[in-house]
């Protein structure tokens, strides 16, 4: 079977496609800038933990709904503190790894103003999550977003969170400032969120 000249154009152009594709999700990686739409440019270190410059980070979406228990959760009422936005699910195997490290740190910064939260996704089920944070000490609230839609209101070219698990640092100003789209240690976590606590 021969592809004709039409073909082998439409070919070519698709190939051309998922490669340009490519290079544009392997550019945020050592280190280099990225456009990440508008004016937002963002950096990724070898410790695959993208962050913003304070001037240029964009505001968070609405995040809001019910938790794993039922109650109204805003991410609103969180403002003027940290907020470490964390993903996961209860049959995420990496999600089991990071979530006693999250839980540490979690209580280890909630005097210096931090607030970590949760979207538990892709759980048909509340039981299942709801057991998964006894099992791990979580304390913190999650939200229950079963089918993803609190994820897809992040913008899009943005520090958005495309796995799970995931983990987005919103700022003191409620502006998107730090992601990383892979399980954390205790180590990693505080890495990822001393800058952010320290800043004025």
């Amino acid at each position: 079977m021969s592809f004709g000249r039409a073909s082998r154009r439409r070919f070519t152009l698709l190939a051309a496609t998922a490669v340009a594709g490519a290079l544009t999700l392997s550019a945020c990686g050592d280190g280099n800038k990225a456009g990440g739409g508008g004016n937002t440019n963002f950096i990724t270190g070898s410790g695959g933990v993208s962050t913003v410059a304070k001037g240029d980070r964009v505001a968070a979406p609405k995040l809001d709904g019910n938790s794993l228990e039922g109650k109204p959760l805003d991410l609103a009422d969180y403002k003027g503190k940290v907020v470490v936005l964390n993903v996961w699910g209860s049959w995420c195997g990496p999600c089991r790894l990071e979530a006693k490290y999250f839980a540490k740190v979690s209580e280890e910064t909630k005097a210096q103003g931090v607030q970590f939260v949760g979207i538990n996704t892709r759980d048909p089920e509340r039981d299942k999550a709801i057991n998964f944070e006894k099992d791990y000490g979580v304390a913190y609230p999650s939200f229950y977003d079963p089918i993803g839609k609190l994820i897809l209101r992040f913008p899009k070219g943005t520090l958005n969170p495309q796995a799970i698990p995931s983990t987005v640092v919103i700022d003191r100003d409620g502006k998107i400032a730090a992601r990383t789209l892979q399980a954390l240690n205790g180590d990693e976590l505080r890495k990822m969120i001393d800058p952010i606590i320290a800043e004025k």
